[in-house]
């Protein structure tokens, strides 16, 4: 088992590599670049640059080298904690994304656990009652979470709220704690404002798993085995918990992979919906204006937070299923 997870760990190390490569070319493919940009649009204020004060902004910005180089010498600071200048901010990149992402990631973590919270208890209910009236009304709420789109859900939301309510919940902070530091006030204010995201990104997942366990569950209620531990007098309770539930608890695990991922994908869009102060948002921007340093770290931290949730859910499985833990 230990070889097997160190092995996980290993593989991780080439992925994140290729990963980084592949993210600095995409960004770097479409036309133009945001030099291009800047002198446009000062151009359409009346603004003019010479080609030393060109020049000069190219070495600045590493932007006279060739895109090889610019990879290489981005990676190296990387790994030094160095990532770059934001072309359009002017301040390094660290100074810009790391209270963006930490809230990025504590919002989707916490919607992770809202996904199961719910999603456990109610596809077991569901599957143990099949066919009653809430299972008819959990799985219709189930195909509307799995069809209408998050961001879509965020606007009716935003509308419902403010036209029946009189409350805005776009917004993670109050006005007086948006640009105040961080401090316990401001913490608590954050958790108030909190449930509306975790809602709209939730629905999805929440009606997804749902719908993966209790097909898994009503597939081992009908096995045999436990239909012999029901003809051996084993309460339903204790027959339920220590076999069909302990099988179904695999789609729980294997999903911490993609859920997290799908969970930061899908909350790009409400974060802008919801002016959420995430990575999303100032992601977009940086794509939009080809800050490559900017969007090229979002882009990799992204992905590590891919890379480590496949790894746990490796690591995981080894303990839910006995194949993984006992294979050579």
């Amino acid at each position: 088992m230990i070889g097997y997870i160190l092995r996980r760990i290993v593989l991780t190390i080439p992925t994140i590599a290729v990963i980084s490569l592949i993210s600095f070319i995409i960004i770097q493919l479409p036309p133009g670049s945001w030099l291009d940009t800047h002198i446009a649009r000062l151009m359409e204020t009346g603004e003019t640059l010479t080609e030393q004060e060109i020049e000069a902004i190219k070495a600045m910005y590493g932007l006279d080298k060739p895109m090889p180089m610019q990879y290489v010498t981005w990676v190296w600071g990387s790994l030094h904690g160095d990532f770059g200048i934001s072309y359009e901010w002017g301040v390094p990149v660290g100074d810009l994304i790391w209270q963006r992402l930490a809230l990025t990631v504590t919002i989707s973590f916490t919607a992770m656990i809202f996904i199961w919270l719910v999603s456990f208890p109610v596809a077991i209910y569901a599957a143990t009652h099949q066919y009653s009236i809430l299972d008819y009304l959990f799985s219709f709420l189930g195909f509307i979470g799995l069809g209408v789109p998050s961001f879509l859900l965020a606007l009716v939301g935003l509308w419902v709220a403010y036209r029946y309510f009189d409350t805005d919940l776009a917004g993670l902070f109050s006005s007086e704690y948006i640009e105040a530091p961080w401090s316990w006030g401001k913490f608590l204010d954050m958790l108030k404002h909190m449930w509306f995201p975790l809602i709209i990104l939730g629905i999805g997942g929440t009606a997804s798993l749902i719908r993966h366990t209790r097909a898994n569950l009503l597939d081992q209620i009908r096995m045999p085995y436990v239909t012999t531990a029901r003809a051996k007098g084993l309460t339903e309770r204790r027959l339920l918990v220590k076999y069909p539930v302990r099988v179904a608890l695999r789609p729980f695990v294997a999903t911490v992979g993609y859920q997290l991922p799908a969970l930061v994908s899908s909350g790009g869009i409400v974060a802008v919906v919801l002016s959420l102060p995430t990575s999303g948002p100032l992601l977009l921007r940086a794509l939009m204006t080809q800050d490559m340093f900017l969007a090229g770290t979002f882009v990799m931290m992204l992905s590590i937070l891919t890379v480590i949730g496949q790894l746990l859910s490796d690591i995981l499985l080894i303990f839910v299923d006995p194949r993984i833990r006992f294979e050579s």
